[in-house]
Protein backbone atom coordinates (compact mmCIF):
# COMPACT_ATOMS: atom_id res chain seq x y z
CA UNK A 1 0.00 0.00 0.00
CA UNK A 2 1.15 3.66 -0.71
CA UNK A 3 0.07 6.90 -0.97
CA UNK A 4 0.61 9.64 -3.44
CA UNK A 5 -0.09 12.72 -3.48
CA UNK A 6 -1.98 14.47 -6.95
CA UNK A 7 0.41 17.45 -7.96
CA UNK A 8 -1.97 18.86 -10.80
CA UNK A 9 -5.49 18.28 -9.43
CA UNK A 10 -7.14 20.07 -12.16
CA UNK A 11 -5.60 18.41 -15.08
CA UNK A 12 -6.11 15.04 -13.04
CA UNK A 13 -9.78 15.92 -12.98
CA UNK A 14 -10.01 16.04 -16.51
CA UNK A 15 -8.82 13.09 -16.98
CA UNK A 16 -10.80 11.53 -14.55
CA UNK A 17 -13.90 12.80 -16.05
CA UNK A 18 -13.39 14.08 -19.44
CA UNK A 19 -11.02 11.69 -20.59
CA UNK A 20 -11.01 8.16 -20.75
CA UNK A 21 -7.91 7.19 -18.76
CA UNK A 22 -10.00 5.13 -15.77
CA UNK A 23 -12.89 4.03 -17.78
CA UNK A 24 -11.19 0.52 -18.18
CA UNK A 25 -10.92 0.26 -13.94
CA UNK A 26 -14.46 -1.07 -12.10
CA UNK A 27 -15.97 0.90 -9.56
CA UNK A 28 -16.17 -0.47 -5.98
CA UNK A 29 -18.37 2.67 -4.57
CA UNK A 30 -17.95 6.62 -4.68
CA UNK A 31 -19.50 9.60 -2.79
CA UNK A 32 -19.43 13.21 -4.12
CA UNK A 33 -20.41 16.24 -1.96
CA UNK A 34 -21.68 18.99 -3.29
CA UNK A 35 -24.62 20.64 -2.36
CA UNK A 36 -25.77 17.29 -0.78
CA UNK A 37 -23.65 13.91 -0.30
CA UNK A 38 -23.90 11.57 -3.31
CA UNK A 39 -23.48 7.69 -2.98
CA UNK A 40 -22.50 5.71 -5.96
CA UNK A 41 -22.91 1.67 -5.86
CA UNK A 42 -20.47 0.01 -8.38
CA UNK A 43 -22.72 -3.14 -8.03
CA UNK A 44 -24.42 -3.58 -11.51
CA UNK A 45 -28.56 -4.77 -11.33
CA UNK A 46 -28.43 -7.05 -14.15
CA UNK A 47 -32.78 -6.94 -13.78
CA UNK A 48 -32.12 -4.15 -15.68
CA UNK A 49 -30.48 -4.94 -18.87
CA UNK A 50 -31.92 -6.99 -21.73
CA UNK A 51 -30.97 -10.44 -22.29
CA UNK A 52 -28.38 -9.40 -24.85
CA UNK A 53 -27.26 -6.74 -22.51
CA UNK A 54 -26.77 -9.60 -19.75
CA UNK A 55 -24.97 -11.91 -22.26
CA UNK A 56 -22.59 -9.04 -23.08
CA UNK A 57 -22.32 -8.08 -19.57
CA UNK A 58 -21.57 -11.97 -18.56
CA UNK A 59 -20.22 -12.78 -15.13
CA UNK A 60 -18.99 -8.94 -14.25
CA UNK A 61 -20.53 -7.47 -11.28
CA UNK A 62 -19.35 -3.92 -10.81
CA UNK A 63 -19.61 -1.10 -13.35
CA UNK A 64 -16.85 0.26 -15.31
CA UNK A 65 -16.00 3.47 -14.62
CA UNK A 66 -16.65 4.59 -17.83
CA UNK A 67 -20.15 4.13 -17.43
CA UNK A 68 -20.60 5.44 -14.30
CA UNK A 69 -18.79 8.47 -15.68
CA UNK A 70 -21.10 10.84 -17.78
CA UNK A 71 -23.46 10.90 -14.00
CA UNK A 72 -20.39 11.85 -11.89
CA UNK A 73 -19.59 14.93 -14.04
CA UNK A 74 -22.96 16.02 -14.12
CA UNK A 75 -22.75 15.76 -10.26
CA UNK A 76 -19.47 17.99 -10.03
CA UNK A 77 -19.53 20.01 -13.25
CA UNK A 78 -19.83 23.94 -12.13
CA UNK A 79 -18.32 26.65 -11.69
CA UNK A 80 -17.79 25.46 -7.93
CA UNK A 81 -15.76 22.30 -6.55
CA UNK A 82 -17.47 19.69 -4.96
CA UNK A 83 -16.84 19.74 -1.28
CA UNK A 84 -15.26 16.29 -1.57
CA UNK A 85 -15.20 13.02 -3.07
CA UNK A 86 -13.87 9.80 -2.66
CA UNK A 87 -13.76 6.57 -5.67
CA UNK A 88 -12.93 3.12 -5.21
CA UNK A 89 -11.26 1.37 -8.10
CA UNK A 90 -10.94 -2.20 -8.53
CA UNK A 91 -8.82 -3.52 -11.68
CA UNK A 92 -10.99 -5.48 -13.85
CA UNK A 93 -9.84 -9.81 -13.41
CA UNK A 94 -8.57 -9.58 -17.34
CA UNK A 95 -5.57 -7.17 -15.97
CA UNK A 96 -5.00 -8.82 -13.09
CA UNK A 97 -4.70 -12.51 -14.87
CA UNK A 98 -2.26 -10.29 -16.92
CA UNK A 99 0.07 -8.56 -14.05
CA UNK A 100 0.00 -11.86 -12.75
CA UNK A 101 1.29 -13.14 -15.82
CA UNK A 102 3.90 -10.38 -16.32
CA UNK A 103 5.16 -10.51 -13.00
CA UNK A 104 5.75 -14.14 -12.19
CA UNK A 105 3.57 -13.29 -8.94
CA UNK A 106 2.55 -17.50 -8.62
CA UNK A 107 -0.99 -16.32 -7.06
CA UNK A 108 -4.21 -17.83 -8.57
CA UNK A 109 -6.18 -15.41 -9.72
CA UNK A 110 -9.17 -16.75 -8.20
CA UNK A 111 -7.28 -15.44 -5.19
CA UNK A 112 -7.09 -11.81 -5.80
CA UNK A 113 -10.12 -10.38 -4.55
CA UNK A 114 -9.18 -6.65 -5.93
CA UNK A 115 -6.62 -4.46 -6.35
CA UNK A 116 -7.45 -1.36 -5.26
CA UNK A 117 -6.86 2.33 -6.18
CA UNK A 118 -8.52 4.96 -3.64
CA UNK A 119 -8.80 8.37 -4.87
CA UNK A 120 -9.83 11.16 -2.19
CA UNK A 121 -10.58 14.63 -2.67
CA UNK A 122 -10.91 16.91 0.69
CA UNK A 123 -11.41 20.15 -1.24
CA UNK A 124 -8.07 21.35 -1.11
CA UNK A 125 -5.71 17.58 -2.03
CA UNK A 126 -6.09 14.92 -3.79
CA UNK A 127 -4.48 11.60 -2.88
CA UNK A 128 -4.40 7.99 -4.21
CA UNK A 129 -4.05 5.06 -1.74
CA UNK A 130 -3.70 1.81 -3.43
CA UNK A 131 -4.83 -1.54 -1.75
CA UNK A 132 -5.01 -5.33 -2.15
CA UNK A 133 -7.17 -7.99 -1.27
CA UNK A 134 -6.66 -11.40 -1.15
CA UNK A 135 -9.00 -14.47 0.07
CA UNK A 136 -6.08 -16.11 1.56
CA UNK A 137 -3.51 -15.32 4.21
CA UNK A 138 0.01 -14.76 3.10
CA UNK A 139 3.14 -13.46 3.94
CA UNK A 140 4.28 -12.44 0.50
CA UNK A 141 4.20 -8.74 -0.39
CA UNK A 142 4.98 -9.26 -4.00
CA UNK A 143 1.30 -8.36 -5.21
CA UNK A 144 1.24 -5.51 -3.19
CA UNK A 145 4.76 -4.27 -4.59
CA UNK A 146 3.65 -5.47 -8.08
CA UNK A 147 0.71 -3.46 -7.69
CA UNK A 148 1.97 -0.33 -6.14
CA UNK A 149 4.58 -0.14 -9.14
CA UNK A 150 2.00 -0.90 -11.84
CA UNK A 151 -0.01 2.63 -10.32
CA UNK A 152 2.92 4.53 -10.31
CA UNK A 153 3.95 3.46 -13.94
CA UNK A 154 0.24 3.80 -15.20
CA UNK A 155 0.19 7.52 -14.02
CA UNK A 156 3.73 8.51 -14.77
CA UNK A 157 2.05 6.86 -18.28
CA UNK A 158 -1.07 9.10 -18.60
CA UNK A 159 1.03 12.13 -17.56
CA UNK A 160 -0.40 12.25 -13.70
CA UNK A 161 2.20 13.89 -11.55
CA UNK A 162 2.61 13.03 -8.26
CA UNK A 163 4.57 12.71 -5.02
CA UNK A 164 5.03 9.64 -3.19
CA UNK A 165 4.21 10.56 0.60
Amino acid sequence: MIALQIADIRSFMKKLLLGEAFDRFLLLEGSITTFSTFHVDGQLQKSYYTSEEQDAIGDRTLAFWGEVRPFCFELIKGKRTPLSFRFTFQLAPANVEKLLRQTGIRIPPGQVRGLLMNLRYDGHSLQCVTGTSLSVFTLDRDLDHAWDDMVQKYFRQQEIPFELL
